[in-house]
């Protein structure tokens, strides 16, 4: 309890950034398409957030040793404010693009340092328990952004700005915080395709989830407002999906541990696949019980499409030694960005031309693809004895180099004499 609530600045830094860039991704798209932006210009915008964060992911560890935790933090979140701060200033989408390059860059490596510094503080008794309350912090907050978007005015300077406040305000819990800062490995690794040699399913599906949940969380708010819901309903749409993802993510770790990895994707794939068929049928305004359907799809859609990252990296992580984790890890991150940059802007043009329902198209062939690989795998080479599922924090590269550091000093001091 002590070591939580010496810990807490972090949490609270980690709500505001979640709180503050989380609502910045859908609410990009509900102001373009009221500025007149088309769908692949919107579709734009997400692909360079996500570009954004794959190099934050790879650079913020050189700013991290160069200036200390709590100096970068503070300069990546003071880039992601000006970059918030920026929109109403030139709306324009090519503009937009560059400056949400920035604000994906900057959320990287707040939750590069943010996360790192978790792992550092943590000891093995706890670490579970700490990074599921973690999960819980930083899921909550991506629920209170996408609430938040309900009260903003699409495209006006007032909402940027209360947007910026939000994320000011990650700032001051690591301003006050006396919790000392861990020290931090000189190198760190990145071979971008080791994941797709360990495991070529792994990758795939990592693919598969950032195009998945890039799609929906970046493109989906058109999807919400052609089925005729406003922009309270439309945030009610986002905030039921990230439920589902929240609900799923037990069921979905006790499955991974119980039964084969690839069985368990196949499941959660057939699901997704299904789920976006039916989401592409003029169905969405249907009620039942009183509640409208597109609720009850966008529940379901969390449910079947985000614990995916996690699974596939649990099946890489049964072929790899401890000491390739980090390898793996990065690996892993350039697979999900891949993903997540090239699918919004494809989905746009498919929203373009064939209308909004059809982007779920787009998911469902993605899914189809994993399937029929999965299947394809599970003849080609037998399962290795599994670890436990656990959540991959979205910037593991990173971690992964100071877990390895860490386990390498434990096991020195255990070989002195007399420690």
């Amino acid at each position: 309890m002590r070591l939580l609530i010496s810990l807490s600045a972090l949490l609270f830094s980690t709500l505001f950034v979640q709180m503050g860039i989380g609502s910045l991704r859908p609410f990009d798209a509900i102001s373009g398409q009221a500025l007149g932006f088309s769908p692949v210009e919107i579709g734009l915008l997400a692909s360079g957030h996500f570009g954004g964060f794959l190099l934050g992911c790879i650079f913020s560890p050189i700013l991290v040793r160069r200036a200390g935790h709590s100096r970068a933090f503070a300069f990546m979140a003071g880039v992601a404010v000006i970059s918030i701060i920026a929109h109403p200033l030139y709306p324009d989408a090519v503009f937009w693009t560059i400056i949400r390059v920035l604000s994906g860059f900057s959320v990287a490596g707040c939750y590069t340092l943010i996360e790192s510094w978790l792992q550092a503080k943590a000891t093995n008794q706890i670490r579970g328990r700490l990074f599921s309350i973690y999960r819980l912090v930083d899921m909550s907050g991506q629920v209170m952004a996408n609430a938040v978007i309900a009260t903003l005015t699409p495209a006006s300077y007032i909402s940027y700005n209360l947007i910026a406040i939000v994320m000011c305000l990650s700032i001051l819990p690591l301003a006050l915080t006396q919790s000392k800062e861990p020290a931090l490995p000189e190198t760190t690794g990145y071979r971008p395709f080791f994941a797709f040699g360990v495991s070529p399913l792994a990758a795939l599906g990592v693919v598969v989830a950032g195009l998945s949940t890039a799609t929906f969380g970046s493109v989906g708010p058109i999807y919400a407002i052609s089925v005729g819901l406003d922009l309270s309903q439309t945030a009610l749409f986002l905030v039921t999906s990230t439920i589902g993802g929240m609900v799923s993510q037990f069921p979905a770790g006790m499955l991974a541990d119980r039964l084969s990895r690839r069985t368990v994707l196949l499941i959660f794939s057939i699901m997704a696949s299904a789920l976006c068929l039916a989401m592409m049928l003029p169905i969405a305004t249907i009620e039942i019980g009183g509640i409208q359907l597109v609720y009850v799809m966008a529940f379901l859609f969390g449910v079947t499409t985000f614990p995916i990252y996690s699974i596939c990296a649990a099946h890489a992580s049964d072929f790899v030694h401890t000491d390739e984790m980090i390898l793996l890890s990065s690996s892993l991150i350039f697979f999900y960005a891949s993903g997540a940059i090239v699918s919004p802007l494809i989905a746009g043009w498919i929203i373009a031309e064939f209308g909004a329902s059809m982007m779920f198209s787009l998911i469902s062939a993605a899914h189809v693809t994993l399937m029929i690989y999965t299947v394809r795998r599970n003849f080609a080479r037998p399962a290795a004895a599994q670890r436990a599922y656990a959540y991959v924090p979205r910037t593991s590269m990173f971690i992964a180099s100071i877990l390895k550091s860490r386990r390498s000093n434990g096991k020195n001091n255990r070989a002195k004499p007399g420690s």
